[in-house]
C-alpha cells in the first residue's frame, strides 16, 4: 500500500489546509509540502476539545475501550503504510518501525483492558457514622475522573509509540480526555496517517469529533499557544530539556497553572560492580557497545555512562567495549537538526579537560557513527557538564579509584530515568550500599541488563527525578501513566442518583 500524505492538520473532525506550508526532510523518497500550524488552529482544537469533554469525559469505560481497540484496528489495517512513510521519513529500518507500531497498537489495547478492570478508578468509601460521638461522620465516596482536554507533544525518536497515538494520547483517552498533538515535524506524514486511523475509529462509532486534533508543523509560538489555552488542563511532553523546561515555565506561569508531564533527557548510568567486572568484564562491554549503539543511540534509555573501578579487570572490561564499538558503522539519525546536536555533544565532551577518546570516527551530515570516552571519577567529579545526555551513540567511561568513590559517583547525578547495576553474588554488600543512592535518583533500577528498551506493563516506570521529567511522582510507560490525567473527587452525602456511574455499585 502506497501512502502519499496530503499535509492537512485534522482539526475536530476536518482537514483543513493552512496558508503557509513547510516541506518534510526524509532520510530517503520524496519530500511533501505539510501545513503550518497556528495559534489560531490551536485555538479551534482546544475549544472543541473543551466541548467533545462535556461528553466524552462521561462515557463508560465499555465505550472508551471499544474506542481505543478500534483505534488500534484502524491502524494495523494501514500498517504497511505506516512503514512505508515512517521508514522514508525517519530512516528507521522496517523491523524497527514494525515493531514500534505494534507497541503502539499494544499499548492501546493494554489500556482498553486497564480501565474494564476498573482499578484505575481507586474507589473508596467510607460509610456514614450518624452515632459517632462527638461528632457523626458522613457518607464519603471517592473516585477518580478525567479533568479535561489533554495536550500531547509527538516524541521526535519515537514517530509511533510516543508520538500521535503514543501513550499519552492513549492514556488521555482511556481516561476519558480529548487530546489535541503537536505533530513533530521530522515524521509528518507519519503524524498524518496515524491520524486518520484515529478519525476513522471516531467516525465509526459517532463519537465527538473534537475529541482528537492533529495540529502539524509551526514554530514555538504554536506550542507556546497550546499549553497556555484555557481548555488545556495538562501537558504530555517527550524532547529535549531546553524546549521541555520552557514550556514548563509557560504551564506554571499561566493563570490557571496545570501540570506538565515532561520527559526531558537522561544518562542512564551503569555501576560495574568488581566481582561482575572480574567474572564476565568482556561481555559486559560487548553488551553495552550492542545496547549503546543501537538505533544510533536515539533512545532516551540509552547507556551512556559506564563507572568502573580502575584496574586489570576494569581495563579488559573497555577493551571489549572499545573493540566492539569500533566495529559499529554509520547510522542514519532522525533528522539532520539531531545529527548536529549530536555532532555538537561529541566536541562538548572530546574538548573536556582530563577526558581521553578510546574510539573515533568521522561522522557527518545524517550520518551518526559512534564515539567512546574515558575520564577519572575526579574528573567527572569536577565538571558537571559531563553529566549532560548526549543524543547518540557516544559512551563515556568513568573509572574510579574504589568503592568509595563510586558511590560518591552515584550521588552525584542528577535525577535519571534508569540506573543499572552490574553484580555478582559476592557484590551484594556494595550493592546493597549503592541502592538507596540509585533508587533516589531514577525511576528504574536494574540488575544485570541494559536499559535500551521499555516494557509496557503494569509495573514500568518511566520517569525520574528532574531532569529525567518534570514530576517526579508518575511515569509515561506502563497503566499507571493514566494517572497524570485524572484527579480524585469526593462525594459527601450525595444521593446515588447524582453519583457518576462508576460509584453507583
Amino acid at each position: 500500500m502506497t501512502f502519499t500524505p496530503h499535509g492537512k492538520h485534522l482539526i475536530a473532525g476536518e482537514w483543513v489546509e493552512g496558508k503557509e506550508k513547510f516541506s518534510s526532510e526524509p532520510a530517503t523518497g520524496p519530500s511533501h509540502a505539510f501545513s503550518v500550524g497556528t495559534p489560531e488552529l490551536v485555538n479551534r482544537a482546544a475549544r472543541a476539545a473543551e466541548d467533545a469533554f462535556w461528553t466524552y469525559g462521561y462515557t463508560s469505560a465499555e465505550q472508551r475501550a471499544k474506542f481505543l481497540n478500534l483505534i488500534a484496528d484502524e491502524i494495523e489495517a494501514r500498517a504497511d503504510a505506516i512503514t512505508q512513510i515512517g521508514t522514508q521519513e525517519t530512516g528507521l529500518p522496517d523491523g524497527r518501525l514494525i515493531g514500534e507500531r505494534g507497541r503502539t497498537v499494544g499499548q492501546l489495547r493494554l489500556f482498553a483492558s486497564h480501565i474494564l478492570a476498573g482499578d484505575y478508578l481507586d474507589r473508596r468509601h467510607d460509610e456514614a457514622l450518624p452515632d459517632r460521638q462527638p461528632l457523626p461522620r458522613p457518607d464519603l465516596k471517592m473516585v477518580q475522573r478525567p479533568i479535561g482536554p489533554v495536550a500531547v507533544f509527538g516524541a521526535s525518536n519515537f514517530p509511533l509509540a510516543f508520538s500521535t497515538a503514543g501513550g499519552d494520547t492513549a492514556a488521555a483517552l482511556a481516561a476519558g480526555c480529548p487530546v489535541v498533538v503537536k505533530g513533530h515535524s521530522a515524521h509528518p506524514g507519519t503524524g498524518e496517517i496515524v491520524a486518520e486511523a484515529i478519525h476513522a475509529a471516531i467516525v465509526r462509532l459517532g463519537i465527538h469529533p473534537g475529541v482528537f486534533s492533529l495540529i502539524q508543523g509551526g514554530n514555538r509560538h504554536v506550542g507556546s499557544a497550546l499549553v497556555q489555552h484555557p481548555d488545556i488542563k495538562a501537558v504530555g511532553f517527550t524532547g529535549s530539556l531546553g524546549g521541555g523546561r520552557a514550556l514548563f515555565d509557560l504551564c506554571a506561569a499561566r493563570p490557571e497553572p496545570i501540570p506538565f508531564f515532561g520527559e526531558l533527557g537522561s544518562v542512564n548510568p551503569m555501576f560495574l560492580l568488581p566481582a561482575a567486572v572480574a567474572a564476565r568484564g568482556p561481555e559486559i562491554g560487548k553488551g553495552w557497545s550492542a545496547s549503546l549503539s543501537m538505533g544510533a543511540g536515539q533512545f532516551c534509555t540509552n547507556p551512556g555512562i559506564a563507572v568502573v573501578i580502575d584496574g586489570p579487570d576494569g581495563r579488559a572490561f573497555i577493551d571489549a567495549a572499545k573493540a566492539a564499538i569500533s566495529q559499529v558503522g554509520p547510522q542514519t539519525m532522525l533528522t539532520d537538526g539531531i545529527a548536529a546536536a549530536y555532532r555538537k555533544g561529541r566536541d562538548r565532551v572530546a574538548g573536556s579537560s582530563g577526558v581521553q577518546e578510546l574510539v573515533t570516527s568521522t561522522c557527518d551530515m545524517r550520518n551518526a557513527t559512534p564515539y567512546l570516552f574515558e575520564t577519572t571519577g575526579e574528573t567527572w567529579l569536577a565538571n558537571h557538564d559531563l553529566g549532560e545526555e548526549v543524543f547518540g551513540p557516544l559512551g563515556l567511561v568513568v573509572t574510579v579509584q574504589d568503592a568509595d568513590e563510586m558511590r560518591e559517583i552515584a550521588r552525584s547525578l542528577q535525577g535519571q530515568l534508569t540506573c543499572t547495576i552490574h553484580m555478582d553474588e559476592d557484590d551484594t554488600e556494595l550493592g546493597r550500599s549503592l541502592m538507596p543512592i540509585l533508587e533516589r535518583k531514577a525511576g528504574r533500577v536494574l540488575a544485570n541488563g541494559f536499559p535500551t528498551g521499555v516494557e509496557v506493563a503494569d509495573a514500568m516506570v518511566h520517569g525520574g527525578p528532574y531532569p529525567a521529567s518534570t514530576n517526579f511522582g508518575h511515569t509515561s510507560v506502563g497503566t499507571l501513566s493514566i494517572r497524570r490525567f485524572l484527579r480524585p473527587v469526593c462525594y459527601q452525602n450525595m444521593p446515588a442518583e447524582l453519583l457518576p456511574a462508576d460509584l453507583r455499585d
